[in-house]
């Protein structure tokens, strides 16, 4: 608890919670960018993704489209569930990536592989940013509530106050960073993993990136040998 008179940093307060805006633009651009895949490495039926992904998040708009409410339990399940559901489908993406590549039955179409592998990539960060999203302090609604006291992600600016003015908290923005940078140096760089389950998370993260990245790698090794 604060001393009477003393303002804690926004993260550790009752502040408003986020718009969710930023982040359905976000699912819904890579949606997009999903249809770019070659027919072989899509989920079937093909219109699965697209449509239920637009579905719920129309839901979720229809739900709450203002901010994101402190007791909206419809929501945060829909929400997970979305966010499930785009993890399984660009899961599937990426075996079927890889099994063409390791039985190089895609070696004529060298283009397609590497747009298909920057796809799948970069919705594989887009992914962990919505699960790091959705779970650091049980969500955005709850850590607008300021219920948890103990972050399960410490950013720079909550353990340094001098690096940010009393109104910084995390926003989505910060989770899709994080999710980048892990994805790119296959570590923490400057956002710490406190709790086991973030660490777990960041874990399986960056093993999906290293090993897409290394098949990647290999193909394109092989394919400028032959």
């Amino acid at each position: 608890m604060e001393p009477q008179g003393v303002v804690g940093p926004a993260w550790r307060r009752q502040t408003r919670s986020e718009h969710r805006w930023l982040a359905v633009v976000v699912v819904l651009a890579t949606i997009a960018l999903q249809s770019l895949l070659p027919s072989e490495f899509v989920l079937r039926p093909g219109w699965l993704l697209p449509g239920l992904s637009t579905l719920l998040v129309v839901t979720l708009l229809l739900i709450n489209p203002g901010r994101i409410g402190k007791h909206g339990r419809m929501e945060r399940t829909v929400a997970l569930f979305l966010v499930a559901m785009v993890s399984a489908t660009n899961a599937a993406s990426a075996v079927q990536l890889a099994e063409g590549i390791l039985r190089a039955t895609i070696t004529d179409h060298p283009t397609s592989v590497l747009v298909s592998a920057g796809i799948v990539y970069w919705t594989n960060i887009v992914v962990f940013s919505l699960w790091y999203w959705e779970l650091d302090r049980g969500g955005p609604a709850r850590r607008a509530s300021g219920t948890e006291q103990h972050p399960d992600f410490v950013f720079p600016q909550m353990s340094d106050p001098e690096l940010a003015g009393k109104d910084w908290e995390p926003t989505y923005p910060d989770y899709l960073y994080l999710a980048f940078t892990n994805a790119t140096a296959f570590s923490p760089t400057d956002v710490m993993p406190f709790r086991p389950w973030a660490k777990v998370l960041m874990m399986v993260q960056a093993v999906i990136s290293l090993l897409l990245a290394l098949l990647v790698v290999a193909w394109a090794v092989s394919a400028l040998k032959s």
